[in-house]
């Protein structure tokens, strides 16, 4: 009797643990990001497709808002202790993130989780960016583009003027007697507008020309570096926006994209500067009229100009969680690195596939003959091994140093200041937050 009870109390220890174990729970993994409606709704397919594929883990996708909310919530949780496993933050917060000491550095979580990753897969150009002083990659890059010129190819041809080549750029002198034509002949009101001044106009523009940003190889050899954007290149480039500002061959959009986006789709300017990831929302916001994409322009003394440098976010890994999230961590990376997830990322977005490997693939379906103006960002992001100077930027408090850049640049539009005052009080200003920032983190 005794013994039989002890076998009815054995099975049910054993009924009760099994479906416990058949039952658990997967390990959470929480990742904030700032992706919003149609790039959202991407990101939540990807997000499913990882936690469709495998059972440990479930990654669980929460937008923070833009960029800036999203960062700010990632500092505010970590300091609270209630930290997500991955904070997406956008380029211009990298020196801030390398420094915040709250980093697990993708390249050792990858190699503490037991992958083996041929970083020199990936796009070096991208890597660049986040990599640290000793090449060592401390954020996974994930939504990356660079700049491009958008064009409208209806008033391009009512100007006489034949369609762009998608791998060599024109100068911008040329650029400046296609939107005289456009001026001149009333095909629209305005020639050009572009988003992001101070990213296209001013980073990227110093970057394909070869020339520094900032001192200290644009702050990636020490926190000590000085802006250096009021050299004659950079100011003559500015100079030369400002004369076509007066006769109508550039038009000031506001600093972001929205209203220079805006301008373009309603035909009120021929020529419009954007990210990459603006190819997407075209397509859908453009309905009468054709439309095309070539490389940004070059001076005419630039006979090889160099790779442009990439805007969007990278992956965060944050400190303080435990060895088996870590495990669900890398799992999720390495799989949104595989090249069915990025040919879909950038099918859908624009966003660059981050590896080789991908671009290849979709090279070989014959993705980029059918449509060829997705290529062209990933082709003038290639066209050239990144220099110390192009690679990219590395600078404390740069959201403030872009305000400060773009303030400035609108009083040379309003006409309260020249390109060289302007500039020269860019720098002045944006080295008082060097240093401050070299005096936080030294």
């Amino acid at each position: 009797m005794k013994l039989s009870r002890m076998f009815v109390v054995a099975a049910i220890g054993i009924s009760l643990a099994f479906p416990a174990a058949v039952c658990a729970k997967p390990t959470e993994i929480h990742w904030w990001h700032a992706m919003r409606s149609a790039r959202g709704k991407v990101v939540d397919t990807m997000i499913k497709a990882f936690n469709d594929s495998q059972s440990d883990y479930v990654v669980i996708g929460t937008n923070k808002g833009n960029y800036d909310e999203t960062m700010n919530a990632g500092v505010a949780a970590f300091r609270a202790k209630k930290q997500p496993h991955i904070l997406q933050v956008f380029e211009v917060g990298t020196q801030t993130m390398m420094l915040s000491g709250a980093v697990y550095p993708v390249y050792k979580l990858m190699a503490d989780m037991g992958y083996d990753i041929d970083w020199s897969n990936y796009l070096q150009a991208v890597l660049s960016y986040y990599m640290d002083a000793d090449g060592n990659l401390m954020s996974m890059p994930f939504n990356s583009s660079t700049p491009i010129m958008y064009y409208n190819v209806d008033m391009f041809k009512k100007a006489g003027v034949e369609p762009l080549s998608k791998t060599d750029p024109i100068t911008w002198d040329e650029l400046g007697e296609i939107t005289k034509k456009i001026v001149d002949q009333k095909i629209a009101p305005a020639g050009m507008v572009t988003a992001w001044q101070s990213w296209v106009q001013i980073e990227n523009y110093s970057a394909i020309h070869n020339t520094p940003f900032a001192s200290k190889a644009n702050g990636y050899e020490g926190l000590d570096c000085e802006l250096l954007i009021n050299n004659p290149l950079v100011v003559g480039h500015i100079s030369q926006l400002l004369e076509w500002h007066k006769d109508n061959r550039f038009m000031y959009g506001g600093q972001k994209y929205q209203g220079p986006k805006a301008e373009f789709i309603a035909q009120n300017a021929a020529v419009y500067m954007d990210s990459v990831s603006g190819i997407a929302k075209l397509k859908k916001a453009v309905k009468d009229f054709k439309w095309d994409a070539a490389p940004l322009p070059v001076e005419a003394s630039m006979k090889n100009p160099q790779n442009s440098i990439i805007g969007g976010a990278s992956l965060w890994v944050l400190n303080g969680h435990s060895k088996k999230e870590y495990e669900g961590v890398a799992a999720f990376l390495k799989f949104l690195s595989n090249n069915e997830m990025q040919s879909y990322w950038h099918k859908e977005t624009g966003y660059f596939p981050i590896t080789m490997n991908a671009y290849s693939d979709l090279k070989a379906q014959g993705y980029f003959d059918e449509n060829p103006l997705q290529e062209v960002g990933i082709n003038q992001l290639n066209r050239r091994e990144p220099t110390k100077i192009s690679r990219g930027l590395r600078l404390g408090y740069f959201v403030q140093i872009r305000n400060i850049i773009n303030e400035e640049l609108e009083l040379v539009w309003n006409g309260k200041k020249t390109p060289q005052e302007a500039l020269d009080s860019a720098v002045e200003r944006s080295n008082i937050q060097l240093r401050t920032f070299e005096k936080t983190y030294n």
